[in-house]
């Protein structure tokens, strides 16, 4: 291959998980603008390398009281919170043909359903629908992901908090003969954020023990019970659960990091981890990806910025691997070095060239925008000039 055809080359940004091909390794998160079929239609035709629904509940819900989210509105945006309470359509609607059909379009691209009961009870009925959805009418649903996570329904514990319960939800379901006999094909499991290794430790356990039927791990979950003040009104920003919520965006991608990379040393290596938690960009990808995660899901970005999202976020990700070199997300994928004193001077040494390069793009645009203004008050100088010689016309009759 030549100079110019590396140069032209496109690295490739797809991958597997538990063997369901996606054309590039970002999709959406369950929850934000996942609620309907035209909502996850236009994920569909992003980038997205799948579409996953809402987290269904047995019946349609509206969810907690509004106004049940907040976005961090300072110049970092840093965070969001939201208690939405799982508002849905119920799982008829997200199992049925027409949705799929609807949803996903001519793509192709696999069509996945997340599943939050409130109950053990619920979740094997929903379980069972999907089943005979698979089995008897045909749906094109390639995974379920069971979410042991949602931290916003009020009154309900977080099953993946509760060690003792969630091995008994996770024996109960893998014992099922529609998932031993893989007639749902794949399962996968969305964990909460953990803290504490023997926590770690715990989850990891309780998932490896179903290894060959737990396909895959997404992580993290929101943080649960956190707190945004209004300042002005003294109160919360969010009405129910006394203003207690999930926080996502950008402050919780570095516990997301650490969770995609002890999950992956933890797990047993036929079980993908995909990770989600703060991504907002390319490099956001890339890290996660080289913490071991095999796909990465987007939310709060998807939920603020819309699919486009994912277009912009799949072309940073080229192209911080086409400066690095890499051809396929395997080239780095779950290859985190050791910190050294190497790596961190060659660091140091990329940051001082970086800035090198910068600066006189910085000064050029610093002379543009002095000039923009310079022009703009000339311009509203003129402007004034002009008003003042009429009210002078008009005052003294001048001609």
């Amino acid at each position: 291959m030549s100079t110019k055809e590396k140069e032209k080359a496109v690295p490739s940004i797809s991958t597997t998980i538990a063997g369901i091909p996606l054309e590039t390794c970002v999709y959406n998160a369950s929850g934000p603008r996942t609620g309907t079929y035209s909502a996850m239609n236009k994920i569909a035709l992003s980038r997205s390398g799948a579409v996953l629904s809402k987290s269904a509940t047995s019946n349609s819900q509206t969810g907690n009281p509004l106004p049940r989210t907040w976005h961090d509105r300072s110049k970092q945006r840093c965070a969001s919170l939201n208690s939405e309470g799982l508002p849905n359509a119920g799982i008829d609607y997200y199992i049925s043909n027409e949705t799929i059909s609807e949803s996903v379009g001519e793509t192709g691209k696999p069509y996945m359903i997340s599943i939050s009961g409130y109950s053990l009870i619920d979740n094997l009925q929903m379980i069972e629908k999907i089943r005979s959805a698979i089995i008897d009418k045909g749906a094109k649903i390639a995974a379920l992901e069971l979410n042991l996570a949602c931290p916003n329904v009020i009154g309900k514990p977080i099953i993946g908090y509760d060690f003792s319960q969630m091995e008994h939800v996770l024996d109960t379901i893998c014992h099922l003969p529609c998932i031993e006999n893989s007639e749902i094909k794949v399962l996968g499991v969305k964990l909460p954020p953990y803290f504490d290794g023997p926590h770690f430790e715990a989850a990891s356990q309780i998932v490896n023990k179903h290894k060959g039927l737990i396909k895959f791990v997404a992580t993290i979950n929101t943080i649960g019970n956190a707190l945004a003040i209004d300042t002005n009104a003294e109160m919360p920003m969010i009405s129910s659960n006394g203003g207690f919520a999930g926080l996502s965006g950008p402050a919780v991608k570095y516990t997301a990091l650490a969770n995609v990379r002890r999950m992956r040393e933890l797990l047993d290596p036929s079980i993908s981890v995909v990770g989600v938690g703060g991504v907002k960009d390319g490099s956001d990808v890339f890290e996660m990806i080289l913490c071991g995660a095999s796909a990465v899901q987007v939310g709060t970005c998807h939920w603020i910025e819309g699919p486009t999202c994912f277009d912009r976020i799949c072309a940073e990700l080229q192209s911080i691997m086409k400066e690095k070199g890499y051809k396929s997300i395997d080239d780095f994928k779950g290859k985190l070095k050791s910190w050294s004193k190497e790596g961190a001077a060659a660091s140091r040494e990329v940051k001082k060239v970086t800035e090198t390069c910068l600066t006189p793009i910085r000064n050029s645009t610093n002379d543009v925008n002095l000039k923009q203004e310079r022009d703009l008050l000339i311009y509203v100088s003129a402007f004034l000039m002009a008003v003042v010689a009429f009210l002078l016309v008009d005052k003294f009759h001048f001609i």
